[in-house]
């Protein structure tokens, strides 16, 4: 990560921070201005009742009891300075001079005997001024409480940017250490915010992407193991007809190869859809007959020769294809295992469906290689949940399905 979002976000808190508190101080100081200028005008403006109602009294301008204030009876005996920088027309002025003196200049139009006049009032406030004369005063007090409060705002826009970042850091650090195979927990996935939903989110991702990756190994070593036997097979019965006509026998196996390979693609693109589906009730007595039939459909295989103990509804939890699947394949090997002539008796009891077939007496015990595996017939069990065993005899060949899902 080339940039920190905890560095950026003091950043932007920092930023703001000393953005806000210019702002503020400018605010003060222009409001304090303001103020003064206010109560000079009010001052000005209570002197020009008086000077009025004196007028009126007297007859003539009398002057101001105030030292702060200077009536002048017309506009040339303002003094140069004034007049200078304020217009005689203008009615109100404020003049700063080059030597200190600060003007506040209001125009009063008068009658006085029965003549109008214009007098002005001038106000030399520069002596009670007192926001000019902070900064001299206690400006270094003022600007060392503004820099305490500006780091005090620093360290805790510093303590918010790490205390908000510190979990997404500890997130993107348990993400990084993250490896494939391994499980996935993220500590903030029971917080009740925004980054416990991402936490929890992350988790599903990864294990999504894990039960991919699982799926992907699993798929490709399922193809190396199942069909390299059938391959090998049809490469050298095809290598063997270009010097000699296929017999019967060859045309048997290579059409059996062929099968083999059908039904073993057919059963590995089904594990690898169904762990992709959650399970489901499914009947399996309905499944089992469905089964017998297509066995009878594609075996010549004497039907008397079957024994079923079965309840009259079997609801188990799993999927319709892979139970089928499985069954089917299971029959099929006890077929291929036992011989047209073997006997068959399928039986459920306490969650175990027994599949028993008769074998030759004589007949070498053959538990790899014939239709499916044990390895594909253990991963569509498990794909299931389900447990699946195998127990080769002299006269009889065993397969225990355990329906009851591991937790």
């Amino acid at each position: 990560m080339s940039k920190s979002i905890r560095r950026s976000l003091f950043a932007a808190l920092a930023g703001f921070t000393v953005l806000l508190c210019l702002c503020y101080t400018g605010l003060a100081l222009v409001i304090a201005y303001v103020t003064e200028d206010m109560l000079v005008q009010r001052l000005l403006e209570r002197e020009a009742v008086a000077v009025g109602q004196r007028l009126r009294q007297h007859g003539e301008l009398t002057p101001s009891g105030s030292d702060l204030i200077t009536i002048y009876g017309s506009y040339l005996a303002l003094p140069q300075a004034v007049r200078e920088k304020m217009p005689a027309s203008a009615t109100r002025a404020e003049v700063f001079t080059t030597t200190g003196q600060h003007y506040h200049v209001l125009a009063l139009d008068l009658v006085a005997a029965g003549q109008p006049q214009r007098s002005y009032l001038l106000a030399d406030v520069a002596p009670v001024l007192v926001v000019s004369r902070l900064l001299p005063e206690v400006g270094g007090v003022v600007l060392g409480v503004a820099l305490a409060l500006i780091a005090l705002a620093l360290l805790l826009a510093y303590w918010l940017a790490r205390r908000l970042v510190q979990p997404l850091q500890r997130l993107a650090q348990e993400a990084k250490q993250c490896a494939p195979g391994s499980a996935v927990h993220f500590s903030a996935r029971d917080r009740p915010d925004e980054i416990g939903f991402l936490a929890r989110r992350l988790e599903t991702t990864f294990d999504a992407l894990q039960s991919a990756l699982q799926r992907e190994h699993a798929f490709a070593r399922d193809v190396s193991h199942e069909l390299r036997t059938p391959l090998t097979l049809m490469h050298n019965t095809l290598a063997l007809a270009d010097a000699h006509p296929l017999t019967a026998k060859g045309q048997a196996q290579l059409q059996q190869a062929v099968d083999d390979m059908r039904a073993t693609i057919e059963v590995l693109f089904a594990l690898a859809r169904a762990e992709q589906l959650p399970g489901e009730l499914v009947e399996l007595r309905g499944c089992i007959e469905q089964c017998l039939l297509r066995l009878l459909d594609d075996f010549s295989w004497d039907a008397g020769l079957l024994t079923l103990e079965l309840p009259e509804r079997l609801d188990v939890a799993g999927n319709g294809q892979l139970i089928m699947l499985l069954i089917n394949n299971c029959l099929a090997n006890a077929l291929f295992h036992g011989g047209p002539d073997c006997r068959i008796s399928m039986a459920f009891a306490q969650g175990r469906l027994s599949i028993v077939n008769t074998v030759p007496p004589g007949q070498p015990q053959r538990v790899q290689g014939f239709a499916h595996g044990q390895n594909l017939l253990l991963r569509l069990a498990q794909a299931m949940r389900w447990d699946i065993r195998f127990h080769p005899g002299e006269a009889h060949y065993r397969v225990d399905i355990f329906t009851l899902q591991k937790q």
